[in-house]
């Protein structure tokens, strides 16, 4: 690969489309299939859509017409946390964007997976250029004076290849962690089915929301990792992705928490993301830290709030409101049976032993990234 007969062009040159979202977004409804979303959905090559705001089809059609998403458009993160892309599947339904995310569509002789690995790889320039106080961020402008290389086609698809080629490993064991999680369940199915007679308890009696809402502007917790529901990976109780407060650009309360405390997520369509949480940190005001008590074990709690029998009571329950969620008091009145603590803790150990596992193939995806990275570098650098 002959990198002198590389190009190197103003981003704004090489697009056909470089815009950002809504400045001035209008009002959610309850519900539809009209989604506006904004940088907290966004991470790299990966959609989260969760925590997005539902707009009528005419605020979405009026919103459209700034962006006009198609098939292959590069979305960029620009605000808040920056540098995060992902190219549209078309799969992804009717969504827009709010001002924190940027649409790239670019010209024929750049491929949108090439500036998307770029973006990835230079995501410390892209930070240089940001600015602001409580909240960092790219003006179009700066953005389509960024100078990006411009390889002959087959380059550009050699490099594709190869970085696609090492994100399908990644992806082939993040679909292994599932699997784990997959079998975590079964095992909490067979020790816990209805056919036990355990003692009855309402949840409220075995856990605490742990305390009350903080500034996360303020000290130590600007410094401390953030956890919305787009950071639990549905169906797998994983934590992934989270950047420290300050980074994050966060302006409302939110809930710190400790190791150890269960994390679960209060609003629909998120009732289904609960996580164990092994650091310190905070979390969005629409999650819930639960405190485990001592009568009950934390990693059978979690899954008990993983079951499909509790989400089909959150569901049923959490209101028909602009924002459903399940508040505290329904939440506490779940009524479940309690196994004696000595076989939750019993379950516990099984699940250690999974997570144990897991962490090897954890490992190997943290190498594999690892080597992406390096490859990155190598082109990008």
């Amino acid at each position: 690969m002959d990198r002198t007969k590389w190009e190197y062009k103003k981003l704004g040159e090489v697009c056909e489309k470089l815009t950002d979202g809504s400045h001035n977004p209008p009002k959610g409804i309850e519900y539809s299939d009209y989604h506006m979303i904004s940088s907290q959905n966004i991470f790299n090559d990966r959609i989260e859509l969760t925590d997005f705001r539902c707009l009528s089809k005419e605020d979405f059609e009026a919103e459209d017409k700034r962006t006009a998403l198609k098939k292959g458009d590069l979305l960029l993160t620009i605000v808040g946390a920056i540098g995060r892309c992902y190219v549209l599947d078309g799969t992804e339904g009717h969504i827009t964007l709010q001002r924190s995310v940027a649409a790239i569509t670019p010209k024929e002789n750049i491929l949108s997976r090439f500036l998307m690995y770029y973006f990835i790889g230079n995501n410390s320039k892209l930070n240089e250029e940001a600015h602001g106080v409580a909240q960092k961020g790219i003006y179009l402008k700066q953005l389509g004076n960024l100078i990006v290389p411009i390889p002959p086609m087959s380059d550009q698809q050699h490099i594709v290849a190869e970085l696609d080629c090492l994100n399908e490993m990644i992806a082939l064991k993040q679909e292994q962690l599932k699997e784990f999680d997959k079998l975590a369940q079964a095992i909490f199915y067979e020790m816990f089915g209805d056919d036990y007679d355990f003692e009855k308890v309402k949840l409220g009696d075995v856990v605490e929301v742990a305390s009350g809402l903080v500034d996360p502007k303020s000290e130590p917790y600007c410094f401390q990792l953030h956890v919305s529901p787009a950071n639990i990976v549905s169906g797998t109780n994983e934590i992934v992705n989270c950047v420290q407060a300050k980074d994050e650009g966060l302006i409302s309360d939110k809930y710190p928490f400790k190791s150890g405390m269960v994390l679960y997520s209060k609003i629909r369509p998120n009732l289904n993301k609960v996580a164990m949480a092994n650091f310190d940190g905070i979390c969005s005001a629409d999650m819930y830290p639960l405190n485990v008590l001592p009568k009950a074990n934390n990693i059978y709690i979690m899954k008990l709030l993983s079951s499909k029998h509790f989400l089909e009571y959150a569901i049923k329950n959490s209101g028909r409101a602009r924002m459903p969620k399940l508040n505290r008091e329904t939440l506490f009145a779940y009524v479940f049976k309690l196994p004696p603590l000595p076989l939750q803790q019993q379950f516990a150990e099984k699940i250690s032993a999974i997570e144990a596992q897991k962490e090897l193939v954890r490992q190997s995806i943290a190498e594999t990234q690892t080597l992406l990275d390096y490859t990155m570098d190598k082109y990008f650098g």
